[in-house]
């Protein structure tokens, strides 16, 4: 049977009535049964409301960017601290589809424990068979910028090359390199002028730029909000505008000469609005200079301080989130960071992988296909709106205090990414947010996975400061944990066995099940394995299978119908029986007072202080 082609349209759900938000409302309130709508908004780092439902936009234009329907460049990270190693990295990269490289150097913001070094030879080696007419080169300089850019400038004439066909972002950023290194070797009176004309003689060279890199990733790294990113962004943008221009350039020839660099994370909907809202706070500075607003270049970096040490396969989900965000957001070039980053310098395969996250977005997803795909979305664009509002403010705060140099002097910046960073680390602590692998479901007996064995090579600045501020520390929200897993293995390769608790589960597996398995994560992701077992037949069978387990920390899990039955005698004999500490899966309720005069010490459940948790009972054990 065949059927003929026809021209009708279809219209889906035509025969329904639309939904409104009022009848929305309604049904919500039913839901809730009395509880107050708020109870469904939740708020970012930056205290802005995210709505449980957006309605469409329909008068929302696109946001400026990426050309439309160009694909974003695809760079490949260049970090090897051996010149021929990374040599061979790079041109293995640009054969499998990497379209650019970002290059990091030795004590870069973004070199993360490793690095090129900046010497003649090591460039040349690095460089060497690199095609700089047909691949972009983003460069992280670090705090030995001008040196990098003046050897890699003569190497490019050495080679016969046109600087003026090449596409070098030279990233200068001594702001950036002050923030993360407390320290800058002249003041920022002596830098301003020096950065200037640094760029100025790469430009009567004939390269076009951009040279300067306003780049928010230390703001990141630190644990910082997305409003202070953008905030810090706009100002390092602001004062390298100033010094381009007591340097002698007009205003619309300096703002070509920068671009911005951002981290993108697994939080899609704010990395998206990020991207936006950096563009259209850019404009506004445009505008109050007098110019017709121009797209400005934009780098995003998958984020450093997402990655985890323990399964960091985790990783490979959170970076193509990253990566997806950052295409969607607009990103002109997007870096991905290896998957195993945090473990060491990372192989060809997680490489490889790193690469290929982006090339499927790009050929597989079509995601550049679309310009600013989040037009007109109620959330996108709510979010982008909100975040513009709050990063102005603290643009204008750090502008009232004389612009980024004398606010980091001051310490305002650091104040402010502090506060963020202690409310983050204690989400952290408690699982309101939760990581993967690491502090929620974790695998205490996971494959170790391979990095190359290469010693870090980060660099502290070998210069006297002129300039000092309190350096910005670098991150990663999964620390705390891997330091407790990384004591259990130490145990284990000592001793042939992981520190354990015994999970004493009382009643049948229908009472215990739910919070024994509750327990048994929340103790591995401390590396601490939990004994388990199918119950017990009676309160002496509990006892000998505590004794034979060897573990010297105790934890009863049932439901709380069975605790108030058995819960209190139970956590007499363990007690009695040599627990060091005994533990209840869940809240005691009206309990409490007989359960800790029976022995209990902590009671774990949803909310309370996991690592707290984890590192008393570290400490009880003496482990180190």
């Amino acid at each position: 049977m065949t059927t003929e082609p026809t021209d009708e349209i279809l219209s889906l759900a035509a025969d329904f009535p639309a939904a409104t938000r009022k009848e929305w409302l309604k049904l919500v309130a039913g839901a809730l049964k009395g509880a107050p709508f708020e109870k469904l908004v939740s708020r970012t780092d930056d205290g802005l409301r995210i709505e449980p439902l957006y309605g469409r936009d329909p008068g929302a234009k696109p946001v400026p960017g990426r050309a439309p329907g160009a694909p974003w460049q695809v760079l490949a990270r260049v970090d090897h601290p051996d010149p021929a190693a990374a040599n061979a990295e790079a041109r293995h990269e640009i054969a499998n589809g990497a379209t650019g490289l970002s290059v990091a150097f030795a004590g870069a913001i973004g070199s993360y424990g490793y690095g090129v070094d900046t010497s003649e030879a090591a460039l040349a080696r690095v460089f060497d068979g690199v095609d700089f007419a047909t691949t972009a080169v983003e460069l992280d300089l670090g705090w030995r910028g001008e040196d990098a850019a003046r050897l890699l400038a003569g190497l490019i004439a050495a080679n016969g090359l046109e600087p003026a066909a090449t596409a070098v972002r030279f990233g200068f950023d001594p702001i950036g390199a002050l923030a993360v290194t407390g320290s800058s070797p002249t003041a920022w009176r002596e830098t301003a002028p020096s950065f200037a004309a640094g760029i100025a003689d790469l430009q009567r060279r004939g390269f076009a730029g951009p040279f300067a890199a306003a780049d928010a990733r230390p703001i990141h790294d630190a644990g910082g909000s997305q409003a202070q990113e953008l905030a810090f962004a706009l100002a390092a943008a602001t004062a390298y505008l100033r010094a381009l221009e007591a340097g002698g350039l007009a205003l619309d020839a300096a703002r070509a000469l920068i671009f911005f660099r951002l981290a993108v994370d697994a939080d899609q909907f704010l990395s998206i609005a990020k991207l936006r809202a950096l563009r259209l706070l850019w404009a506004r500075i445009e505008e109050a200079c007098g110019l017709a607003p121009r797209p400005v270049f934009v780098s995003a970096t998958t984020a450093w301080r997402m990655l985890t040490k323990r399964d960091p396969w985790v990783n490979l989900l959170r970076s193509t989130v990253a990566a997806f965000s950052a295409g969607l957001g607009g990103a002109d070039a997007v870096t991905v960071l290896p998957f195993t980053a945090a473990l060491g310098l990372p192989d060809r395969f997680a490489r490889r992988l790193a690469r290929n996250t982006q090339l499927i977005l790009i050929e597989e997803a079509n995601l550049a296909k679309v310009a600013d795909p989040a037009a007109g979305a109620g959330a996108a664009g709510d979010l982008t709106a909100q975040l513009c509002r709050a990063a102005w403010r603290l643009f204008q705060e750090i502008e009232a205090a004389g612009g980024a140099v004398p606010a980091l002097a001051a310490g305002l910046i650091q104040g402010q990414v502090a506060a963020v960073r202690t409310a983050r680390e204690a989400a952290v602590a408690t699982r309101r947010d939760p990581l993967t692998g690491t502090s929620a479901f974790p695998d205490i007996a996971e494959l170790p996975v391979a990095v190359l064995d290469v010693t870090p090579v980060t660099l502290a600045p070998a210069h006297a400061g002129a300039l000092t501020c309190e350096p910005l520390p670098r991150i990663r929200l999964a620390e705390p944990y891997e330091h407790l897993r990384d004591a259990s293995d130490r145990t284990l390769a000592a001793t042939g066995t992981r520190p354990k608790i015994f999970l004493a589960n009382l009643g049948t597996p229908a009472d215990f099940t739910a919070r024994a398995t509750f327990a048994k994560n929340f103790f591995e992701a401390g590396g601490i394995a939990a004994v388990t077992n199918q119950g017990f037949s009676d309160r002496d069978a509990m006892v000998a299978a505590f004794r034979a387990s060897g573990a010297k920390l105790a934890c009863l899990c049932s439901s709380d119908e069975v605790y108030g039955k058995e819960a209190v005698d139970a956590a007499r004999a363990l007690a009695s029986a040599g627990a060091r500490r005994v533990y209840l899966a869940g809240r005691p309720g009206r309990l409490e007072a007989a359960l800790q005069e029976a022995g209990v010490r902590n009671f774990i459940h949803a909310g309370c202080d996991v690592l707290q948790a984890l590192q008393g009972a570290h400490g009880m054990l003496g482990l180190g």
